[in-house]
């Protein structure tokens, strides 16, 4: 219903204000008082659709902004929380890197003990060995002599003979 009686009165303004060839003296304050009204008119039925438009805008500007702030703070903080990882990771790194370090020099020193051990057992073997080997050829040598002394005539068996049969073997 507001909006025909708005509609007439558009329609009677624009009516009024036309020219009729009347004096023109004060033609200019009917189309003044003529606008006064249509601006009073617009602005009655205008203003606070105008009004709530504008500041909805502007609270939804500012909730669009909060939010992009908001967003901006998680990702910033989210920044912070990787840098610190990276930090803690890195820190970790150098740690586990001077662990294996100190680890591979003990196993280090191990392995080399062991080795120095089985090379003085090997050179203990060694020797024994050629302890062993020794008595044995010895024993073979006099083995062989009795032997060789005892298939032999007795006749001529004297010290001088003995010493020179041992010579022959042992040279």
């Amino acid at each position: 219903m507001s909006r025909i009686v708005l509609l007439m009165l558009m329609v009677s303004t624009y009516a009024l204000a036309s020219e009729q060839g009347g004096g023109h003296s004060t033609d200019i304050l009917w189309r003044t008082i003529n606008f006064v009204v249509f601006a009073g008119i617009i602005w009655y039925f205008v203003a606070e659709p105008a009004k709530s438009y504008f500041s909805g805008r502007s609270r939804s500007i500012s909730d669009e902004l909060q939010k992009v702030q908001d967003k901006l703070n998680e990702s910033k903080a989210a920044k912070e929380k990787a840098l610190q990882k990276i930090q803690d990771s890195e820190k970790l790194a150098k740690e586990i890197l001077e662990a294996a370090k100190k680890e591979n020099k003990v196993i280090n020193d191990n392995i080399m003990n062991q080795c120095n051990n089985e090379l003085e057992i090997i050179g203990k073997q060694s020797v024994t060995m050629m302890e062993f080997e020794k008595r044995k050829m010895v024993r073979e040598v006099v083995n062989a002599t009795l032997n060789e002394l005892l298939t032999e005539d007795n006749n001529g068996f004297d010290k001088k003979a003995m010493v020179d049969v041992i010579l022959k073997k042992v040279a």
